[in-house]
């Protein structure tokens, strides 16, 4: 079997991680398969799809097309339609979609899987006749009301959706069509990798910062720089600490994508750092390539995302590391973990609730040690890799068949 995989980013952040898992997993489980990548430009994810012998195509994305994002001015929701057609019209949809039916009828894949909402509805287009398109999803579309119209138009040309939470599928069915063809696999974390024991990063170093006092709790937060990730409800919870907790905080992360005006800058953190007078209990790591070191250099795992989370890729990473880990417990990140269990919740943008969560942890290490412990052994179960790829190799497998199915009835 021939897959051809389309990304709408060349950087790492979440759901190009879970497509990289699935891109290697793929190649160890089903080794005679053909596997291509098409990226709108050379990046990060280019350089380890190639590692793990993906053949790497770049397509480049029409920088109007790339810089276009969901908020086209007040009243969108009510001229959904209408948006979804300037969209379509805009930025070289219409070169760009040519040139990747081109690529694909060359490539000649059994399945073509996309990753990003542009990409699904471009995936869609430009697909040859008969070959099943696959849309993953890892983000909720019910609230993006031209993005919703645009999947709308073309989900009749999708064969599957997988959704990477329960909390996604039911919103895509909600929100697109009730018959939709959809499945869902939360993602994967390699308990191999994400270890407890193993080489940290130097977070102190990376964010120019003293070394921390033997005894400090290091906490972090890892995420983009995406505005609804947390960061400022973070920061809070970390000034309405007593000045005396022994905690040094962390954001790990940059501003990885192209859409224009969806995400922080580096000064605005530095600016809000500064104003609440944490300069010197919090640090800014920039991206760390190496997620595992940065996990295991951490004593708590932050995630503090303001709207519902599709899955929380960071949660399960924390969790596979043994590391007590925090939780917006709010959409596909409340079925990933079991409040006092494998980890403690907080209603998401709640302040005092994430202080009191992280004030507990920085002064009780056998709690941290508990839920860690619990928490790794979740990850292992829920989170295999293995079953995992398996669930989409049965996905591409019952696409190819249908195809040939309806092929063959013709």
């Amino acid at each position: 079997m021939r897959v051809s995989f389309l990304s709408v980013s060349a950087e790492m952040g979440g759901s190009e991680v879970s497509l990289l898992e699935l891109l290697g997993g793929l190649g160890r489980l089903e080794p005679g398969w053909a596997l291509d990548l098409i990226v709108p430009r050379e990046g990060a994810l280019a350089v380890r799809a190639r590692d793990a012998g993906v053949a790497v195509r770049v397509l480049p994305l029409p920088e109007r097309l790339a810089r276009l994002g969901e908020d086209v001015g007040a009243g969108a929701a009510a001229i959904a339609d209408r948006g979804a057609s300037m969209l379509l019209a805009a930025g070289g949809v219409a070169l760009y979609s040519r040139r990747l039916r081109k690529l694909l009828e060359e490539l000649r894949p059994d399945v073509v899987h996309t990753n990003g909402f542009k990409v699904h509805v471009l995936g869609a287009r430009a697909a040859p006749r008969g070959t099943p398109v696959v849309w993953h999803l890892h983000e909720y579309v019910g609230a993006r009301p031209i993005s919703r119209a645009l999947l709308r138009r073309y989900v009749s040309r999708c064969a599957a959706i997988v959704a990477n939470s329960r909390s996604v599928a039911a919103d895509v069915t909600a929100a697109i069509e009730p018959a939709a063809p959809v499945t869902t696999i939360h993602n994967a974390v390699d308990p191999n990798v994400f270890t407890p024991d193993g080489p940290a990063v130097d977070l102190d170093r990376l964010s120019s910062l003293p070394l921390a006092p033997s005894g400090t709790v290091r906490v972090g937060l890892v995420a983009t720089f995406g505005r609804w990730k947390g960061h400022d409800t973070f920061l809070q919870a970390l000034r309405a600490l007593p000045h005396d907790a022994p905690v040094r905080a962390y954001i790990i992360g940059d501003a990885l994508y192209d859409t224009a005006g969806s995400q922080h800058t580096r000064a605005d953190f530095e600016e809000r750092i500064a104003a609440l007078g944490l300069a010197d209990r919090v640090g800014l790591t920039g991206f760390i390539d190496n997620a595992a070191g940065a996990m295991r250099a951490l004593d708590v795992i932050v995630h503090a995302s303001t709207q519902p989370e599709p899955f929380g890729l960071v949660i399960a990473e924390g969790m596979a590391s043994g590391r007590a880990v925090i939780v917006s417990a709010a959409g596909g990140a409340g079925e990933l973990v079991t409040d006092g269990v494998d980890a403690l919740t907080h209603r998401p943008g709640d302040v005092r609730g994430l202080s009191r969560c992280i004030a507990s942890l920085a002064t009780d290490g056998a709690l941290r040690r508990r839920l860690g412990a619990a928490a790794r052994e979740t990850a292992r179960r829920r989170f295999d890799p293995t079953a995992f790829i398996r669930a989409f190799i049965n996905v591409y497998q019952a696409c190819r068949d249908r195809a040939l199915g309806h092929l063959a009835g013709r």
